[in-house]
């Protein structure tokens, strides 16, 4: 599968913007225009993936010194269930090889709407070597789980201090932030 760097000279790419809008609700998202700069401004690791000429999925990884973040992974819907997800967290997971990474998903324990498909996803991640943290947040009304791999521990103070981080770059005025 080819790899394709994005930076923010890619901001009018339609498919790209269309599979992020789509692939996360609308409150998980920062606004394209927001994020395309964020692109710039963070050592963000911003990774299209084709087959052939084909695009099938994006990955959004914030590489940090104690562990990386994969902060965003989508897949068409359209080509969901083909395994494609799976070649692309291989060669993620390949990239960063040897280092902790931590990812947060919405959480497959909390009550929601598309229980099924968080379990779906849960399992994804555990299948691939990630493990619960047991650290959970919330923000606004939704309710996050943080997987780790890789050695070492990750606290609800690790977390504060990537959305300190996150925060010096963009934050929405009226998001708060719980401990569940």
């Amino acid at each position: 599968m080819k790899e394709v760097q994005i930076t923010s000279a890619d901001i009018d790419r339609v498919d790209l913007q269309q599979l992020y809008q789509t692939a996360f609700p609308e409150e998980e998202q920062i606004p394209w225009k927001e994020l395309m700069r964020m692109v710039d401004e963070m050592p963000l690791d911003f990774t299209a993936y084709y087959e052939g000429d084909d695009f099938v999925g994006f990955t959004i990884v914030y590489p940090r010194k104690t562990f990386n973040w994969f902060w965003y992974f989508a897949v068409r819907e359209e080509l969901r269930g083909r395994g494609i997800g799976q070649q692309i967290l291989t060669q993620l997971m390949e990239r960063y090889k040897g280092q902790s990474t931590i990812l947060d998903m919405e959480s497959p324990d909390h009550p929601s709407p598309n229980p099924e498909q968080r379990k779906r996803r849960h399992g994804f991640y555990l299948r691939n070597g990630f493990r619960d943290t047991h650290v959970y947040r919330a923000f606004d009304d939704n309710v996050f789980t943080i997987l780790m791999m890789g050695e070492g521990t990750f606290t609800k103070e690790d977390y504060d201090e990537i959305l300190e981080e996150l925060h010096q770059h963009w934050w929405p005025e009226d998001m708060t932030i719980k401990d569940e």
